[in-house]
């Protein structure tokens, strides 16, 4: 009797399928990259469904909408600014905490976040507001307000800049020129800010 000499290969070893929270996750990721890589307008349940190497059904049966989905995708993703940075003087701690946002805005998560922002109409743009103000806006005003109180104990601050007005200087600058200029907020783009906008604007009149 003749024996061949070959031999069937192994079949490939099956993808373990996922469930519940695992496979939420891989959806909800493959929402970020979507939206970091593609934009908002590219975005595709479909794609999404590709990226996560699922079914568009289990897409949709979690999220009944693209909005619906990227909002849960960008509250599960945003970066946590969890304290404001205490060096000892109020001008590295606005560096040190404008690093950390430049940082957040550069990440994955906040390409997508900016891609929402730039690109949705106005109608869409609702239903992504308490997600950019609870998730983004209030926590990083929180911060500005410690490190501008910090800076208020130390003297080196005067008194009445601790207002909304100055709170919202350095997002709204960052969000600004990275949307109509382009700027991209290396170190040096955040000195500048700092010492040319910030401290003048915070100088105690003794300091």
């Amino acid at each position: 009797m003749v024996t061949s000499r070959w031999t069937a290969a192994p079949a490939p070893a099956a993808t373990p399928r996922r469930r519940g929270a695992v496979l939420e996750r891989a959806i909800l990721d493959a929402a970020l990259e979507q939206l970091s890589t593609v934009g908002w307008k590219g975005l595709t349940m479909e794609g999404v469904a590709a990226g996560a190497q699922t079914g568009k059904a289990a897409v949709y049966r979690r999220w009944p909408s693209k909005e619906d989905l990227v909002a849960d995708a960008l509250r599960a993703g945003l970066p946590r600014l969890e304290a404001a940075p205490d060096l000892g003087g109020v001008r590295e701690d606005l560096l040190a905490l404008c690093r950390q946002a430049r940082d957040g805005m550069f990440s994955r998560s906040g390409l997508a976040l900016r891609s929402v922002i730039h690109e949705c109409d106005t109608f869409e743009a609702e239903r992504f507001h308490s997600v950019i103000v609870d998730g983004v806006v209030e926590p990083t005003v929180k911060l500005l307000r410690d490190v501008i109180n910090r800076g208020i104990e130390r003297g080196e601050v005067r008194p009445d800049a601790a207002n909304g007005y100055v709170w919202d200087a350095v997002p709204a600058m960052m969000m600004y020129r990275s949307k109509m200029c382009g700027c991209e907020w290396n170190d040096q783009d955040l000195e500048e800010m700092v010492d040319q906008l910030m401290v003048p604007l915070l100088r105690s009149s003794a300091g």
